[in-house]
């Protein structure tokens, strides 16, 4: 299939995917699903667990840079989904997903990678605060690349979100004093490129967002192994060109690499499976679980007490979030649907 046509075909499937889902999501579905039917949630709250563990594991190795820690990471993502790749017997690049793959992976790598060096150098819980903040944006590029309305809530929620932010990042040119507070680990000042950083990934992964709906009948591991493998290069020529290619030098950092690389496939592949199972809304609500874990790991492992302005603009970041979520999971429901009638104010119906 032509590239153009891919991606028309992308814009056009995007919004209302009516593909079939595939024989192994119906078997895991039918196993689980009546047993559990709110497994798409669950495995979207493990998923972030194991995200929020590798942000500490990222914050905690001073010693070793942060583009390094994404490349072991996407080693951890890709080793694991080969085999179940190879044992599917899946095509490993699939005609007619090709394009929407790889911008995929390049999205995603850039935003895990911006991502990195936020959690280095911002407190833990403000930048996941920021980067969590991604499914407020997802209307922006949903309206730039699938024609979908911006409507009145998109505005209110993506203000409200923008103030949290404000709120959290404190500029000086509003608040009259430094960027940041002083690193517990390193004694650092925060900089201003700690932020930028945290604002840059969310904008990125809003493009995922989209981008993974549209890779939603494909089996896991075929995503996680092209994933894993352009990430892992684009990260080894982004580590070669600063100098920072090298292995870590004490017993302890090299355990915690592996734990990352471990912690990464475990929280990419209940997300993966997350989306495949459970509509996109609920989804990134239980993802906000991941701003949970991520103030309560600041508190225990370095010790760092959130500020009121940190609270109030997470409190406004979180509610933007499951604001945006109950929308789109309301919209899905039948119009005479009670649940719809209740949510009839989030809908303004």
């Amino acid at each position: 299939m032509p590239e153009n046509l891919e991606l028309q075909q992308f814009q056009e499937a995007t919004p209302p995917v009516s593909d079939p889902a595939p024989r192994w999501l119906e078997r895991l579905q039918s196993r689980l699903g009546a047993n559990c039917p709110y497994l798409g949630i669950l495995l979207a709250t493990l998923s972030s667990l194991f995200f929020s563990l590798c942000s500490v594991i990222v914050k905690g190795l001073v010693d070793v840079n942060p583009m390094e820690l994404a490349s072991f990471r996407f080693v951890g993502v890709l080793l694991p989904a080969l085999p179940i790749l190879i044992y599917t017997r899946q095509p490993v690049f699939p005609d007619g997903k090709r394009v929407i793959l790889l911008l995929r992976c390049f999205m995603g790598t850039t935003g895990l990678m911006l991502s990195f060096y936020a959690f280095r150098h911002m407190p833990l819980a403000d930048a996941s605060v920021i980067i969590f903040s991604t499914p407020v944006f997802v209307a922006i590029f949903a309206r730039a690349f699938l024609k979908e309305p911006c409507t009145l809530f998109n505005v209110l929620t993506i203000n409200m979100t923008l103030v949290g932010v404000v709120l959290i990042t404190r500029p000086p040119f509003f608040f009259g004093e430094p960027a940041g507070t002083e690193d517990i680990l390193t004694g650092k000042s925060y900089d201003i490129w700690g932020p930028v950083a945290a604002i840059s990934s969310t904008l990125f992964g809003a493009n995922v967002y989209i981008l993974l709906r549209a890779l939603k009948n494909l089996h896991f591991s075929v995503i996680m192994t092209n994933f894993g493998t352009i990430a892992l290069v684009y990260t080894l020529i982004v580590c070669g060109s600063i100098g920072a290619v090298c292995w870590p030098s004490c017993g302890r950092d090299r355990w915690l690499v592996v734990v990352l690389g471990i912690f990464s496939f475990l929280g990419q592949i209940l997300l993966t499976l997350s989306l495949q199972i459970e509509q996109a809304g609920p989804v990134a609500i239980a993802r906000c679980a991941d701003i949970v874990f991520a103030f309560v790991w600041q508190m225990i492992f370095f010790g760092e007490t959130p500020t009121a302005y940190s609270l109030v603009g997470a409190f406004m970041v979180i509610a933007s979030v499951v604001l945006t979520a109950l929308k789109k999971w309301a919209s899905t429901l039948p119009r005479e649907s009670s649940l719809r009638k209740r949510l009839r104010l989030v809908l303004l119906e």
